[in-house]
């Protein structure tokens, strides 16, 4: 450890955070000046300096003032002191459900010479960092393990980690060291010499934390954040609405001074910590980064891919953080570059350090679906667990199969007969044949036109892209344009194409905005727009006529109304599909069900990519472009070859929820 690095991080962190506190001192000084005006007026009075009506009616004017300003300054510093600022949701470890990660974090603070957290919690995301809850609205200090964070709080990064941190919730208070906050998939994928190296400049962050002048200036820029947050919420009256609007834009004004100091001083606090982490455990450290970056890959896709689907049906995923473990060993098997990353499990894993990791990965998993898609606070009818094993046929059947009833209604509702070949034994069932031979638009018989053609020698379909026309022209019954008001110009009949082109935008913004304006689906033309648009809208109905989230349960944690149904998901996972995107899944959906019901197959997960449907054990990779093949370009024939392969009876029909 280069102790000249350390000194000259934490200087820098203390003189910003002198610049803060004089801030703070300025804006006092300024509440006061009208004060000190008056008191400067009526002792001239008094001592015969200045006599007459005019100073009379100036030292009462000014006090006045004098008291106005030093009501609003009154106010203002009661709401920046009272003012409980934001945590980040977290779950609670308690020492004695773990008792060695405590006696690990101890120790390490011991090697680093730095104060050790006062207590530990997870969060279910990849990142780990300090946090003061030292606030009185956060309980008493010495009762951690009851304090769960509601809100998304402010907090830094893993290399930056102790620049959110705080100690003391007053000056004349002993100091309280701030909580560490480790991401719940640490503990499940690395091993306990990696998490050790991880969180040594995490928790050397404790050390130039104990300042206190670091502290004071940290308790004055949140106390300022929560009051802007305060001024901000909604449901007030029209007078406090007055009152809050002016302590909001006061606390802004302050914050707006202090940014460029606040960020400064977290930044030496980070230099200072990362400093002192360099005696422990360097060499691991920089393997153990490697993790962290494979870690956040592996946890982003298990909960876009393999949690997302799960949250949208009303389940949820109870053993997330060990999904992460199956999800990188997978990527280890099939990327040759991962593999040494598998042969780190044989040795102990960080979660062994927890007395019961399997309920502490359920609260976890819970939170996650909590915070990512907006769930319910607690498991019900409408929302309960399921595990691994059981997703397969909970999840991805299910979900398959009202997909494909989900196509079908639209179907009905656009009128699409049913199939009425004489191999179909039930012309009124849900068929995948209906599917394919709605959005067919091409033939077997027509791919000689691929081929090039002599020039001047007209397509076969020639003759109807030519005629054409512009709205509201007549046409003849030979073909020919008959030129109208609404002619083009020079009586010229305008090609189909053109057409097209002009129209797609407004097409598209009328059927199915969230559609890209040039995509061909955009047309009201074509069936697969149209079937798209349909899907589209009886997703919002469905979303709409759902009965709303029961709230959080009082007492949950210090800032409840972070909970609340409009302020989550905190973190959506995925922007909203478009029609495109939509009708390739219900029709992937639709074959899937086929697959299974005639050909043998059965549902899968999939680490990486989520759903996937076995076949013969192995799963189907190739089904995704035969799909889009026939959604895109209307061409069943990859599509019909694949299942004729597979055995599928398209014609037969398949099993709907």
């Amino acid at each position: 450890m280069s102790g000249t690095g350390v000194e000259v991080g934490a200087q820098a962190a203390r003189s910003r955070a002198l610049a803060v506190l004089r801030l703070r001192s300025r804006a006092l000084a300024v509440a006061l000046l009208p004060a000190a005006v008056a008191v400067v007026l009526f002792a001239a009075g008094a001592t015969g300096h200045a006599s007459g009506g005019s100073w009379y009616v100036a030292s009462w004017a000014v006090t006045v003032v004098a008291l106005l300003v030093l009501l609003g300054a009154a106010t203002v510093g009661l709401v920046v002191a009272r003012a409980r600022p934001a945590l980040s949701p977290t779950i609670p470890i308690a020492e004695e459900s773990a008792p060695d990660l405590y006696r690990m974090v101890r120790d390490l603070a011991d090697r680093l010479d730095v104060p050790a957290p006062s207590a530990i919690a997870l969060t279910p995301d990849c990142d780990s960092w300090l946090e003061d809850r030292t606030h009185p609205g956060h309980g008493p200090p010495a009762r951690q393990d009851r304090a769960q964070g509601s809100g998304a709080g402010a907090r830094g990064g893993a290399g930056a980690s102790g620049g959110s941190a705080d100690t003391g919730a007053g000056g004349g208070e002993a100091s309280v060291a701030p909580v560490l906050v480790i991401g719940s998939p640490f503990l499940w994928w690395m091993r306990v010499g990696e998490l050790r190296a991880v969180l040594a400049p995490v928790v050397a962050g404790t050390g130039p934390s104990a300042h206190p002048d670091i502290a004071a200036a940290r308790r004055f820029v949140r106390g300022l954040d929560a009051a802007v947050a305060v001024a901000s919420a909604p449901g007030r009256g029209p007078l406090a609405r007055v009152v809050l609007g002016g302590i909001g834009r006061v606390a802004r004004l302050l914050l707006r001074h202090c940014r460029v100091h606040a960020a400064e001083m977290e930044r030496g606090v980070a230099a200072a910590a990362a400093e002192r982490a360099q005696t422990v455990d360097y060499g691991v450290r920089i393997v153990a980064q490697e993790q962290v970056g494979l870690a956040y890959a592996g946890w982003d896709r298990l909960l876009t891919r393999v949690a997302l689907p799960a949250w949208r049906m009303g389940r949820w995923p109870s053993r997330l953080d060990a999904g992460v473990v199956s999800a990188l060993t997978e990527l280890s098997r099939r990327d040759r570059l991962a593999e040494g990353f598998a042969s780190r499990l044989g040795e102990r894993p960080a979660c062994d350090l927890l007395e019961e990791p399997g309920s502490v990965d359920e609260a976890a998993s819970l939170l996650a679906a909590r915070l990512f898609h907006g769930g319910p606070a607690e498991s019900g009818p409408d929302w309960a667990p399921v595990a691994w094993q059981e997703y397969p046929d909970e999840v991805v059947d299910r979900k398959w199969r009202m997909d494909a009833a989900r196509l079908h209604r639209v179907l009905d509702s656009l009128g699409v007969g049913h199939s009425t070949g004489p191999t179909a034994p039930d012309s009124d069932g849900p068929t995948l044949d209906r599917v394919l031979d709605h959005l067919t638009t091409t033939t077997s018989a027509t791919t000689e036109s691929d081929a090039p053609e002599p020039a001047g020698l007209p397509r076969p379909d020639d003759d109807a892209r030519l005629t054409r026309t512009v709205p509201g022209e007549a046409t003849a019954p030979d073909g020919a344009a008959v030129p109208g008001e609404a002619a083009a110009p020079d009586d010229v009949a305008v090609p189909g194409d053109a057409l097209d082109a002009l129209d797609v935008p407004e097409r598209a913004a009328s059927l199915f905005p969230e559609v890209d304006e040039g995509a061909d689906l955009a047309d009201e033309e074509s069936r697969g727009g149209r079937l798209a648009a349909g899907l589209t809208a009886e997703i919002a109905r469905e979303e709409a006529a759902a009965p709303p989230r029961p709230a959080a349960p009082t007492g949950q944690g210090p800032d409840e109304a972070l909970w609340d149904d409009g302020a989550l998901p905190l973190f959506p996972m995925q922007p909203p599909r478009t029609g495109r995107e939509l009708l390739a899944d219900h029709v992937t959906a639709m074959v899937c069900c086929a697959a299974v019901d005639t050909a043998g197959a059965a549902p899968g997960l999939d680490w990486l990519d989520g759903p996937a449907l076995l076949v013969g054990g192995e799963r189907a990779v190739d089904l995704t472009p035969r799909v889009m093949s026939l959604v895109e370009d209307g061409d069943p024939t990859a599509l019909r070859e694949w299942l004729t392969r597979l055995g599928v009876r398209t014609e037969k029909p398949v099993r709907l929820v």
